[in-house]
């Protein structure tokens, strides 16, 4: 029995040594390394997180931040990735997500805890509410002008439901138009189908640089929502969401951001709220 001992405790030994790559790996790691491809679900028209450039390439500063993690990944797997975009909306990114069609989600998604029974979030890479966009001499400068008014609302967002919340509590007359995304949002008042289009207000700004006539437009109102956006990735899935945020702590703690941020935020006059570099500091967690 005593002989057993020291080949029972070197049998245990060898087991703990035993390197964390050669287990079999589990969930999002898992598909990608048996695939060799990462599926990135993607907005088409959310300037500047996510959007299709001149080349119908999707390109932004969330799309920026996933490549950080595309190569984190592969730097996990010890292999190079394709890459497969799918174009997501407000009404498909989450059931997406939840059902294993798309590994990570780069656009202009709010973390919240709702979402987070179906769906988990990477740190905050971005903060903030929703506003109004209106024709400017429209006369309408908050949600108490709205009464008799129309509004497009993208459905399945955090606005749709701070827009409608603001308007019952009011007590006000408006007729709601769905919209699909933002582009069809911003198509609605540019033809006059509405008298405002409301969502995030960095995307409203993002929708205005982007318009043949951006000095017509102009962002009015309090915020009606708080939004803090962060990169969406599927939940219960410890192992893929740690690399996701190694990576982005290593951009945040590396100054990196702050060029990431510049790149796509600058010629839109946006800079860096308190908030916002707070929010980057705390997720900048240590090695």
């Amino acid at each position: 029995m005593n002989l057993l001992k020291p080949i029972l405790a070197g049998a245990v030994a060898l087991g703990l040594a035993l390197p964390v790559a050669a287990q079999d790996r589990t969930g999002t790691l898992a598909k990608i390394d048996a695939s060799g491809e990462i599926v990135i679900g993607h907005r088409e028209s959310s300037v500047p997180f996510a959007y299709l450039d001149e080349n119908q390439k999707p390109v932004g500063y969330s799309i920026d931040l996933c490549m950080k993690i595309v190569e984190a990944v592969s730097a996990e797997l010890g292999k190079e990735l394709s890459i497969k975009y799918v174009p997501v909306n407000p009404k498909t990114r989450i059931a997406l997500m939840a059902n294993g069609t798309i590994d990570l989600e780069c656009g202009s998604t709010t973390n919240n805890l709702t979402r987070q029974e179906q769906v988990e979030y990477l740190p905050t890479t971005f903060i903030t509410g929703t506003k109004l966009m209106v024709r400017k001499g429209s006369g309408i400068s908050s949600v108490a002008d709205l009464d008799g008014k129309a509004v497009a609302l993208a459905q399945g967002t955090t606005n749709e439901r701070a827009v409608k919340a603001a308007i019952e509590t009011m007590g006000l007359d408006v007729k709601v138009l769905p919209v699909r995304d933002h582009a069809e949002g911003m198509l609605s008042l540019e033809t006059d189908r509405v008298d405002v289009y409301a969502t995030d207000h960095i995307l409203l700004f993002g929708l205005i640089a982007k318009s043949k006539t951006p000095d017509a437009f102009e962002v009015v109102g309090d915020f009606l929502s708080f939004d803090p956006y962060a990169l969406m990735v599927r939940r219960d899935d410890s192992a893929f969401e740690l690399v996701g945020k190694k990576a982005l702590a290593a951009v945040f703690r590396s100054g990196e951001i702050d060029a990431i941020y510049a790149k796509w935020f600058d010629p839109l006059g946006v800079g860096q709220t308190d908030l916002l570099k707070a929010a980057f500091q705390l997720n900048a967690l240590p090695e």
